[in-house]
């Protein structure tokens, strides 16, 4: 029988990315939680064991105050340029704004705003799968023994004109430890990243274990 997803809330997955960073063990989080450790390393699994970034709203994105305030004006006849004016926002922000969430007759801001977050954290293409020269490049330095770092810092001192060939170690990281990221040839973590041996990238420094004490 299939065992299902498990789902943990922001604040579940808050407290356990630190715990996992304090170098408390996989087993020991799963306790606390009541979970298996698989589920964990699920957890893990999905970032590569780097912690997520924190996604903060954009200040060019309409935010859930300024959707009720079209709505209420769609709601009274109100005009786009007049709602545009009104909210500090370009008229084409405004009618872009209606034309993603149903027009006028079925615009609702709570819904327009939950829909406009889920875009933003839809997962994006990895950027060595979207260039081809930066991915070729990558993939012989790895093979020439080069770690993460020290392709991420060569990178802009040999093509110095070139913003496409840029890429931070992180991403290279995730690129060969993340599965179903494609970018990366599936052998190279373990034959190429120095010190590359499991999908999961550990904590650089653990807290020190107690000594037994001396009686």
């Amino acid at each position: 029988m299939k065992r299902k997803a498990v789902r943990f809330t922001d604040a579940e997955r808050n407290e356990i990315w630190d715990r996992i960073e304090a170098g408390e063990s996989v087993a020991s989080i799963a306790t606390h939680f009541h979970r298996y450790p698989s589920a964990i390393r699920q957890m893990q699994l999905a970032t590569g064991g780097v912690r997520p970034a924190v996604r903060n709203r954009s200040r060019r994105a309409l935010s859930l105050a300024e959707r009720e305030e079209i709505s209420r004006g769609v709601c009274s006849g109100e005009s786009m340029r007049s709602i545009a004016k009104r909210i500090g926002r370009a008229p084409s922000s405004v009618s872009r704004e209606l034309a993603r969430n149903g027009g006028r007759r079925h615009y609702r801001a709570v819904a327009a705003d939950a829909r406009a977050l889920r875009r933003v954290r839809r997962p994006k293409p990895p950027k060595l799968a979207c260039c081809r020269e930066l991915w070729r490049v990558v993939e012989e330095k790895l093979e020439l023994r080069w770690s993460p770092q020290q392709i991420a810092k060569w990178l802009p001192g040999h093509y110095p004109d070139d913003v496409e060939m840029r890429v931070s170690h992180e991403t290279i990281y995730m690129s060969l430890f993340v599965q179903g990221r494609g970018a990366l040839r599936k052998e190279l973590p373990r034959r190429c990243a120095p010190g590359a041996r499991s999908a999961v990238r550990r904590p650089r420094c653990r807290p020190a274990r107690a000594s037994s004490p001396t009686w």
